[in-house]
């Protein structure tokens, strides 16, 4: 898969918990998923349309989407709730404005958008699976574990 194509998520994901979070984010080895399960607990998925296509996720752990929420509440979250559900809708979203900006930037007429929240570990990701496969870029944060996936393909490049 193309990096300039990947490195927006990885940005985006680095940007967004950082700044609206204050959550320190490090990048682990990124490898091709092997199965279509979540990697976390509760996911934003995105839906990837213009020059470029396909999906995307943000998979979070119990552990990592409770304490990234604590903090940028400032109240103590101990459950997935729905306010937790509403909170990776606004994260992902945020990484979603984020990815379209640089993509835009890089030339592609790109338009990248929550498609929705899936709660629960275990459950499919309903990634494209025409346009590639998916690649998991997991992240290490002070609150605990988060997987970006990333599923697209570049329509200019066919």
């Amino acid at each position: 898969m193309d990096a300039t194509l990947v490195n927006p998520f990885i940005e985006g994901t680095l940007h967004i918990l950082s700044t609206t979070a204050f959550v320190k984010v490090k990048p682990d080895e990124p490898q091709i998923k092997k199965n279509e399960r979540a990697s976390g607990d509760i996911t934003g998925v995105l839906k990837i349309d213009g020059d470029v296509s396909g999906t995307a996720a943000i998979s979070f752990s119990e552990a990592s989407i409770l304490g990234i929420v604590s903090v940028m509440f400032g109240e103590d979250m101990v459950e997935i709730n729905g306010e937790i559900v509403d909170a990776v809708g606004e994260l992902s979203n945020m990484i979603a404005g984020h990815v379209t900006t640089k993509l835009t930037e890089s030339g592609k007429q790109v338009k990248v958008k929550l498609a929705h929240v899936i709660t629960g570990a275990e459950k499919a990701i309903p990634h494209d699976l025409n346009v590639g496969p998916v690649l998991s870029l997991p992240f290490r944060t002070t609150q605990g574990k988060l997987v970006v996936e990333v599923c697209c393909r570049d329509l200019t490049q066919d």
